[in-house]
């Protein structure tokens, strides 16, 4: 149904299915979620009233930014995929 709705459009767009290696998120850890929370923390911007509202804004990463993005993110990929051989869990189905 999506599809139909985006091919009636004057500018087309493809939608490309993605499998998710959710399987992989059981070997995340704590730890690793705060190394990229505080990765990014300098780009985050505190709106004039956060105190009352509790909003922000998250600033652009610039192009060295999104590298070592990309790498932390290999990483942690690379990292959970030994953690899931090593305990035997199965591939993505």
């Amino acid at each position: 149904m999506l599809h139909k709705l985006l091919s009636n459009r004057k500018n087309q767009a493809r939608l490309c299915v993605m499998k998710m290696r959710t399987d992989l998120l059981r070997h995340a850890t704590p730890e690793e979620a705060l190394k990229e929370v505080l990765a990014n923390n300098h780009r985050y911007k505190p709106e004039p009233l956060f105190s009352k509202t509790g909003t922000g804004s998250l600033s652009s990463a610039s192009t060295a930014e999104r590298a070592n993005e990309v790498e932390r993110s290999t990483a942690r990929i690379e990292k959970a995929l030994l953690r899931s051989n090593k305990t035997g869990t199965k591939d993505a189905r």
